[in-house]
């Protein structure tokens, strides 16, 4: 190991305690030896997405959170409603370390060619624990980054490039010819834009206030849907009819809006009918929930025929899925559009010890369209 890298690793965890208490804290960790086939990469950017969020603070009402430690060695508690303790039950009293992702230079490689051929060259990264200083992971779990990206720019080159081209991927294989999108106007959401746009792909976007109806129109989606307006329903019906969407991927999750979708689909496919069945429609609607935004139960009125569907979709499920090949072919696309098509844009950049201030934790814990952090745990 270089003289350099440090013997250890400052690292965010996050753990649930049996007495119904959540706590953030810093630890060290050692950095370990590199093996023959990977790498330690100095992690210079990971996003604070929001499944890296729901691991952080599991099921805890942020609005009780306190800090205590020091500046450098900060620590927040939250309580965690007993209600939800049963749904945190597999990781009680679990250190856990977060973070889905990152970017970072390698600083030290194991001795295989694929290894030390990355050795000082700026890779992402996705396997978890990314909230560290320092990573050592397997040189299959990097991804080179084009000459002249910066960390901060291919920090999100995994979780929501590949989540937006694994829905398109979804609704080819599927059988569908266009998609509907909630929580539209997310980094997530703007790249699926991008895509269905190159692509001449139809795409229903569905926002909830009109500022976000801005962000979308402003970079050419065609269908806008303000789920808060009074002429929702029918404006995504009419949007439905002219895209004939029938698949939809929903971040929601709890309330009436996957519901609603369905909803909607059967209203436009019964525009086209020609004669009446009591069953509904023959052509299959599905809505996959693949986020929690919305925590409390999925609702539905079951006015939509027979022949539906409504499950989770999982990115890294669907990787397995499509094997080795199709995964290869999603990652380089990323690669050569990660500045254009698969651009992320944050609001802050924070290190470690900031992101634990209660501030800070009240902005990003909202999971607020255009509110999205970008940690640095080199960063102070």
């Amino acid at each position: 190991m270089p003289a350099e890298i440090p013997r250890t690793t400052l690292q965010l965890r996050s753990l649930i305690k049996r007495s119904g208490e959540l706590e953030l804290s810093l630890a060290e960790e050692p950095v370990p030896e590199p093996k023959p086939d990977e790498v330690i990469v100095r992690v210079e950017a990971a996003p604070m997405n929001p499944s890296d969020l729901g691991l952080l603070f599991g099921a805890a009402d942020m609005a009780t959170a306190k800090a205590s430690g020091t500046p450098a060695r900060p620590v927040v508690t939250a309580s965690v409603p007993e209600a939800a303790m049963k749904s945190m039950a597999a990781r009680l009293d679990a250190s856990m370390p977060v973070g889905n992702e990152g970017a970072g230079v390698v600083v030290a490689a194991g001795s295989s060619p694929a290894a030390q051929a990355l050795l000082g060259k700026t890779v992402a990264l996705i396997g978890g624990a990314m909230y560290t200083q320092y990573r050592c992971i397997p040189v299959a779990q990097c991804m080179l980054l084009p000459e002249g990206t910066t960390p901060a720019e291919g920090a999100s080159s995994f979780v929501n490039p590949l989540t937006a081209l694994g829905m398109v991927e979804t609704m080819q294989r599927d059988g569908h010819k266009a998609l509907v999108h909630t929580a539209a106007a997310s980094n997530l959401g703007q790249m699926l834009n991008r895509i269905c746009i190159q692509d001449g792909i139809g795409l229903v976007n569905i926002v909830r206030k009109k500022e976000q109806e801005e962000i979308l129109r402003a970079i050419g989606a065609r269908y806008v849907c303000n789920a808060s307006a009074p002429t929702f329903m029918q404006d995504l019906t009419d949007a439905l009819v002219a895209t004939g969407a029938t698949l939809a991927f929903d971040a929601i999750g709890g309330g009436k809006l996957a519901g609603q979708i369905l909803s909607c689909m059967e209203a436009a496919l019964n525009k086209s009918a020609t004669e009446y069945s009591r069953y509904g429609s023959t052509t299959h609607k599905q809505v996959y929930i693949y986020g929690g935004l919305d925590r409390g139960p999925t609702e539905f009125v079951r006015n939509f025929g027979m022949a539906w569907g409504m499950g989770g979709w999982l990115l890294f499920p669907f990787l397995q899925k499509i094997g080795p090949e199709g995964a290869k072919k999603l990652k380089e696309r990323v690669a050569a559009e990660l500045k254009t098509t698969f651009a992320s844009r944050y609001t802050k950049e924070v290190s470690m010890s900031e992101a634990l201030r209660l501030e800070e934790i009240a902005v990003y814990a909202k999971h607020a369209t255009g509110e999205k952090y970008l940690l640095n745990p080199s960063k102070g």
